[in-house]
């Protein structure tokens, strides 16, 4: 009876383990069709970004007269993070490893926080951090106009000096196993260290600072854009090599499993003809 009982105990045990295979396996087939479409809008966002930084390098280096107050570096009295993570999680170390390079980047800091992504939300309501807005928790329903407002919110603090320094904090993807916690500094406006006084063939209407007072919120929100395209595609890549690794497991799982329902079976199946060879003899 204990051996049968036994047995049962493993079967059932089986099928969950296989019910959740399968679920680890879609869920794994899911990650790998939105890796690919999350793969191209980071290919897609990259040209934009980049066009954007090289006209306010260009501006910046060209130019070493003019002034902004994006570009003024004040005493850090209060930092702002715009801190990018993920609307769920089972996606391995994803969100932990962000939140955690937040944490260790603002030790000992006077700091508050946007986030982006219902886990950044929750992560940073838990820990009692004073937070801008909380009407970016859904990461996935972020649009490019989102991005736009969240530049707003953020360069409107920095130039009426309620921030000194800005911050975004979101997970680069570099490859389908390697996603690396970032944090770059966005404002004020890093200038070229040694900048080489040259020629521009650029001509700046009306004039050089209002063009790039103007570009600075764009370069901004481009900035953000490329990096939630980034966290979304290392979320997904993430997620995959959870799943996958979780599949794995399970795949092994039910084989040690199969191993002791087949020896509680063999050893039922010794303990029967044992009590028959018993009765026989008795019976003799």
């Amino acid at each position: 009876m204990v051996v049968a009982g036994s047995m049962k105990e493993i079967k059932l045990r089986i099928k969950s383990v296989e019910s959740t295979m399968q679920i680890t396996k879609a869920m794994e087939l899911v990650a790998s069709s939105k890796l690919r479409r999350a793969k191209e809008r980071v290919e897609r966002s990259r040209p934009y970004f980049e066009t954007l930084y090289a006209t306010l390098f260009d501006i910046a280096a060209t130019d070493t007269q003019f002034d902004s107050p994006y570009l003024a570096k004040r005493e850090t009295q209060r930092r702002l993070y715009i801190v990018i993570a993920g609307d769920r999680g089972l996606a391995g170390g994803y969100n932990a490893n962000i939140l955690k390079a937040v944490q260790a980047d603002a030790e000992e800091q006077d700091y508050v926080v946007l986030p982006i992504g219902k886990k950044a939300v929750e992560y940073f309501v838990r820990h009692n951090v004073p937070i801008v807005t909380q009407a970016f928790a859904e990461a996935g329903d972020l649009s490019v106009s989102d991005c736009f407002e969240i530049s707003k919110i953020v360069c409107q603090k920095f130039l009426t000096g309620e921030i000194d320094e800005i911050r975004l904090c979101f997970t680069q993807f570099v490859s389908m196993l390697t996603q690396t916690a970032t944090i770059l500094p966005v404002l004020p406006f890093e200038k070229p260290k040694s900048p080489k006084k040259r020629q521009s063939l650029m001509l700046y209407e009306p004039d050089i600072t209002t063009v790039f007072d103007n570009i600075i919120p764009e370069y901004l929100a481009g900035v953000v854009y490329g990096a939630l395209c980034e966290s979304v595609a290392s979320e997904q890549g993430a997620r995959r090599t959870a799943m996958e690794a979780a599949t794995k497991n399970a795949g092994e799982m039910i084989e040690h499993l199969n191993l002791y329902y087949n020896r509680a079976r063999q050893a039922a199946i010794t303990q029967e003809i044992t009590e028959i060879v018993a009765g026989a003899d008795a019976e003799s």
